[in-house]
């Protein structure tokens, strides 16, 4: 079963995730929040803890306060100390070339993803997550 994390200050898009992964059997559980630091801190006071930590990550990068880009900076410096490989999407409604660019010089990114996400692209990743 693939634990699923979105962070995302648009609450349409929390609806919008909640609502494909319904009746998802690959991915039964599913944490949604608007403070990337909070699940930061998660998961770093949790490394050794395997069962805790999330499989999956979507990241939306424009957000007020804690950006998905502060978030990816925390995260490739704690990624390697994890129990646990964590795939991490950035997904944003960002058409930007440049935000892809940058983006993709950070490691632990698997994938850009462009908003509104596919039913088919969040099961073939909940799925592969799972496995």
């Amino acid at each position: 079963m693939c634990k699923l994390v979105l962070i995302d200050d648009n609450p349409i898009d929390h609806y919008i995730m909640r609502t494909m992964l319904y009746n998802n059997e690959a991915c039964k559980q599913a944490t949604y929040t608007f403070d990337g630091s909070m699940i930061l801190e998660f998961m770093e006071e949790n490394k050794s803890a395997k069962d805790l930590l999330p499989d999956v990550i979507f990241l939306d990068l424009t957000m007020p306060d804690f950006s998905g880009w502060d978030f990816l900076e925390r995260f490739e410096k704690l990624k390697a100390s994890l129990n646990k490989t964590v795939e991490l999407y950035v997904m944003t409604s960002s058409v930007r070339e440049s935000d892809k660019e940058r983006s993709s010089k950070y490691g632990c990114v698997n994938s850009f993803i462009s908003k509104p996400l596919s039913r088919q692209v969040l099961n073939t990743i909940c799925q592969h997550a799972a496995a």
